[in-house]
């Protein structure tokens, strides 16, 4: 087995030959002949639906539940309540940072919309009306919903006390706290701040906010627990982490690992909202109690309810030189993670030490805060807390260069943080294209050339903004690459293809290593019983870190195959190569790979397997400044550049073109990457311009898709582009790193900032709808010296 733990390059002295090649994707011709396996459509014999009875207060404590009526209508097989399931499991509470969810609600609710029952019956129709029959009393509680008001709260608490979960090494640190509704508070210090500020010429200060949003993905958060007897349970799983399911669910049961099965399939999309334990736990713990198989496949309005984007509050504070220069910044940040952590103490902390932004500056102080509320949990989300720092962190950027009376490109170039020079966090930074980002958005944009400002109604206006990710870390990655005794192959890995291209990826990475067409590779879905550990699909790190796993298990592979190739072909096995199926000697003669193995088995028999672990190296920051010599395997630099139409009477914005570019290392498969981040850049369209969760008193009051917007087709900008800029992250398979979130970093910005450029109104607050911006341009008619909102 090959391991490697450390960032150094794995290099080979040949040209690729499938690495940069837009194949198409491994799976399209299932897809569009509907062919391809989902959760979802999952039917299992005997199987049970079930149907959740949800909370309708935000914050109280349970008095009664009646589940007589739900019990005693026909056909209904259970009616499940929390006291069913602490019969089973004695502290029913899992969590990936803390342990303070419970599978279903006992003695008290924190959020509305928390399962507190299930009613099951093989009639999908008949549990919803039965979970319908279910009435509760509550004794209602204060409640908190505001992140900032929340932190300072001093008597109204979401939870008596937090208890950490210890699961992952970055988030050991977390701490058993009481009478406080702040999960974790981060500091990074790097250099004096307030130095900093007082060697300013000019100090800037302003509040950016962003509101909670959901994944909206295609297919639902699904899930079916399927008992075998009574000490073992398969849970079928639309999950992006099902290797932490199995850990986690196997601790709720106080089972060893190997009798907790996770299986999935193809996602309809994921963005974060189906990682860590969603439905898992409950779906097992149901199976168990009925002995059958239960599903539970979320409604659409069951989603918002479900896990959420962080609403955030951020406040800016720069200092800046009159030559231009940024030389102190201070930036405090909270986090509304609503009831429950989730993994929002992660996302607290990862995202928050790049508040600083993409830029080199001497003096930071930086504060960044987990915070409980009555509100339905947040957790992952495409980007994973970046594109709401960068929304606050370009925005104020532009102010800064406008009222200095500089191009914004060119401030932000003045200022960019370069290889070589340290991070906030002290982490020398490397491989990282920043410079090369913004050069090739300022050629994309064709920035220099003169431009219609418009006239009369419609103004234009163009705008830019670039944002920084640090992969999270540390996490590691196994795969299993097996030949088989005919020459094909199979890559068996955990990562999740929830739509983003990875099997093709995959399948490109040990095909460039094996000498094969990846087209002949076929790649297993995770299965914890068959496949190998992987921490999860998330947060840009497969590319990077499964497809390192995948190159070495390729390399352990190929070494076996050459040293039978040697045999067979009397030649030292450090003198072969691999190419178009065959193993090759430097006199020219050759076999195929199949014939290799059949002169190794004397028949078509056997496989050879080679086997490959990669973690990156890791340093955990400092708990007094937050001080790392090596914080992140890699960091993600994501540009992007708008033009935007903007209607002066009714305050509708059109973005007429979306450029987007990003350090993405060197490129698998180009046409992949490019509908990624044009992808990500739709998607952060929609929450710039539309998307927000609305509540009333905790309750969300657009909980559909008819009145909470999604972009549609005709959203779309006329012209949107995406380009990888120059690059090579020596350090990943064959100078690769992720691509799934870049484009999402800076779309948020850019629009405002080409608003702003447009009509001179400056909007601090998502999202820029066109009552937003018509309040906006309105006040500033009325007063001109305040056209700011």
């Amino acid at each position: 087995m090959s391991t490697r733990v450390d960032p150094q390059p794995i290099t080979e002295d040949r040209p690729t030959v499938q690495i940069g090649r837009s194949i198409p994707r491994l799976e399209s011709l299932e897809k569009v002949t509907g062919e391809t396996e989902y959760i979802h459509h999952l039917r299992l014999p005997h199987m049970l639906y079930g149907k959740i009875f949800r909370s309708s207060v935000a914050h109280g404590r349970i008095l009664k539940l009646d589940t007589r009526a739900a019990r005693e209508l026909p056909g209904v097989a259970a009616v499940i309540t929390g006291a069913d399931v602490c019969a089973l499991i004695p502290e029913p509470y899992y969590g990936p940072a803390f342990h303070d969810q419970p599978v279903l609600a006992i003695d008290k609710v924190r959020y509305v919309g928390e399962p507190v029952a299930v009613a099951l019956s093989e009639d999908p129709h008949l549990a919803e009306h039965a979970a319908n029959l279910i009435e509760a009393e509550y004794e209602e509680l204060p409640a908190v919903f505001d992140e900032v008001e929340a932190a300072a709260a001093t008597d109204t608490f979401v939870h008596d006390a937090l208890k950490p979960a210890g699961t992952f090494p970055d988030l050991k640190h977390l701490q058993g706290r009481t009478k406080t509704n702040v999960a974790l508070d981060f500091s990074l210090r790097h250099n004096d701040a307030e130095r900093g500020f007082e060697q300013a010429d000019y100090i800037f200060e302003h509040v950016f906010r962003t509101p909670a949003a959901i994944h909206a993905a295609m297919e639902p958060i699904v899930a079916v627990g399927e008992p075998r007897g009574s000490s073992a349970v398969t849970i079928h799983t639309s999950s992006q982490s099902p290797s932490f399911v199995r850990t986690e669910v196997a601790r709720l049961l106080g089972w060893p690992e190997n009798h907790v099965r996770v299986r999935t399939a193809f996602l309809g999309g994921g963005f974060g909202a189906k990682l860590y334990i969603k439905l898992e736990a409950l779906v097992a713990v149901l199976a168990l109690l009925v002995k059958r198989p239960v599903k539970i496949a979320l409604t659409m309005e069951e989603q918002f309810y479900t896990i959420t984007k962080h609403a955030t509050t951020v406040r800016m504070k720069s200092g800046v030189t009159k030559a231009g220069k940024v030389v102190a910044r201070r930036c405090e940040a909270w986090w509304n993670g609503g009831a429950y952590a989730d993994i929002g103490p992660r996302v607290t902390q990862k995202s928050g030490f790049t508040a600083a932004g993409p830029y080199d500056i001497e003096n930071v102080s930086l504060d960044s805060y987990a915070v409980y509320t009555n509100l339905p949990p947040a957790g992952a989300f495409r980007g994973f807390g970046i594109p709401q720092l960068v929304w606050a962190y370009e925005s104020h950027t532009d102010i800064i260069a406008r009222e200095l009376e500089l191009d914004p490109l060119e401030f932000r170039r003045a200022n960019i943080l370069r290889n070589g020079r340290p991070q906030a966090t002290g982490t020398i930074m490397r491989d990282t294209a920043t410079v090369e980002v913004l050069d090739t958005l300022e050629r994309a944009m064709d920035w220099k050339a003169p431009r219609d400002p418009g006239d009369g109604n419609v103004r234009r206006g163009r705008g830019v903004a670039i944002g920084f990710k640090a992969c999270i870390a540390p996490t590691t990655s196994v795969a299993i690459v097996n030949i088989y005794g005919d020459g094909s192959c199979a890559v068996y890995c955990g990562t999740v293809d929830m739509g983003q291209g990875s099997d093709t990826a995959m399948a490109q990475i040990a095909a460039e290593v094996l000498g094969l067409d990846p087209r002949a590779i076929s790649v297993i879905h995770p299965d914890t019983d068959v496949t190998p550990y992987d921490m999860a699909t998330l947060g840009s790190r497969s590319t990077f870190h499964m497809g390192n796993a995948v190159r070495l298990a390729a390399l352990d592979a190929r070494e076996k195959l050459f040293i039978m190739a040697g045999k067979a072909l009397g030649c030292d096995p450090g003198l072969l190569s691999a190419a178009g199926g065959c193993v090759r000697a430097p006199d020219g003669r050759q076999l195929s790979v199949g014939e290799v193995i059949k002169s190794g088995f004397l028949m078509q028999a056997g496989n050879l397997i080679g086997s490959g672990s990669f973690r990156p190296t890791y340093t955990s920051p400092s708990h007094g400044d937050g001080q790392s010599s090596d914080i992140t395997p890699f960091w993600m630099v994501g540009a992007v550049g708008a033009d935007v139409e903007v209607d002066m009477e009714t305050g509708h914005v059109r973005v007429t073109r979306l450029v987007s570019v990003a350090d993405v290392g060197t490129v698998i498969n180009p046409a992949i990457v490019t509908r990624q981040l044009n992808g990500g850049a739709v998607m952060q369209l929609g929450l710039t311009m539309s998307e927000a969760l609305r509540f009333d008193h905790g309750q969300v009051t657009n909980a559909s898709l008819a009145d909470y917007k999604i972009p549609g087709i005709l959203d779309v900008p006329a012209e949107i582009f995406a380009e990888a800029a120059p690059g090579c992250q020596h350090s990943g398979p064959f100078g690769a790193k992720g691509a799934g979130e870049t484009g999402t970093f800076a779309v948020s910005p850019a629009i405002a900032n080409a608003i702003h450029d447009a009509t001179g109104v400056r909007i601090y607050d998502l999202p820029l709808t066109p009552e937003v911006v018509y309040r906006a341009l309105r006040a500033a008619q009325h007063n001109p010296l305040e056209n700011e909102l």
